[in-house]
């Protein structure tokens, strides 16, 4: 799909936003899409949005869908700071309007660095799709940075992975994810050591991160490990943890009460989530995992 519309940030690039637009909003989300995704990620969820008051608007990030760079990696800092000209952008023009930032997979690692900005425009709540998040090891990193400077311009794809990934079991949105012409088929090393960064930085962040949060987890998520999940649980007590039983990575294409919880959440934070996720991360998580 076309671009609703372009913003220019500070340093002039173009940035092309898509916003599904709410009849009678009374709240509205800037959503951050995952690696290798665009502006197109939320066309499941944010229809559904919508129809509840809740206006959602998606920018291409940086080196994503046709935003500048596309195939190359900008840096973590650029990308926060993008996103907090994208908050600020939004704050200007409805001032009146709560404002959330949601974020999947890499976008959530944004959206918690954006959170723990002090300059970054006021936000009412923070939510994490399956993020990103979690501290690698100094071995790890290492590894990956010494393969990124050797042969910074291979290209690593989902057939280079040792096992099957099942992203998400909703074949209609597999196939729409494959044949968007926004969607990157192919990682470069260089741009996935500046992932393995982000996801780095972001650990650290955590405990500065002030907003009221929700944080989303499938049980099957084969992208985001149980360990560094329970870990990001386990650190933000104050936030709410739903975990969506049967959930793949994609949980808001996975699993629509998934979406049902965002909007909940959004509307009303103290009422019980529809799914039931709450009481069930309550119960993974005295199950050590």
């Amino acid at each position: 799909m076309p671009p609703s519309m372009t913003i220019t940030l500070s340093d002039g690039a173009p940035i092309p936003l898509r916003v599904w637009q709410a009849r009678s909003p009374h709240a509205v989300v800037l959503a951050f899409h995952g690696f290798g995704d665009s502006r197109d990620a939320w066309e499941w969820p944010a229809p559904h949005m919508a129809a509840a008051g809740i206006t959602t608007i998606a920018p291409d990030q940086r080196g994503f869908g046709a935003a500048p760079l596309r195939g190359d990696w900008s840096s973590a800092a650029r990308m926060v700071r993008d996103a907090s000209e994208e908050a600020a952008f939004i704050h200007a023009r409805m001032p009146d309007m709560p404002l959330y930032v949601m974020g999947e997979s890499m976008g959530g690692a944004i959206a918690l660095m954006l959170d723990s900005q002090r300059s970054r425009p006021p936000i009412a709540g923070t939510i994490l799709v399956s993020p990103a998040i979690w501290p690698f090891d100094w071995g790890s990193r290492a590894v990956v940075n010494t393969l990124a400077s050797i042969a910074p311009h291979w290209a690593f794809t989902g057939e280079d992975l040792p096992v099957h990934v099942v992203p998400s079991d909703n074949l209609a949105a597999m196939r729409r994810l494959y044949f968007d012409p926004l969607t990157l088929h192919a990682a470069r090393l260089d741009s996935l050591a500046g992932l393995v960064r982000l996801m780095n930085d972001a650990s650290r962040t955590v405990p500065r991160a002030p907003a009221p949060m929700l944080i989303l987890y499938g049980d099957h998520d084969q992208l985001v490990p149980a360990g560094p999940m329970a870990r990001l649980w386990r650190e933000t007590p104050h936030a709410r943890h739903d975990l969506i039983l049967g959930g793949h990575h994609l949980l808001l294409r996975d699993r629509p009460v998934a979406t049902a919880d965002v909007i909940a959440w959004i509307t009303d934070p103290d009422v019980p989530l529809p799914s039931g996720g709450d009481i069930a991360a309550a119960a993974w998580m005295a199950g050590d995992p």
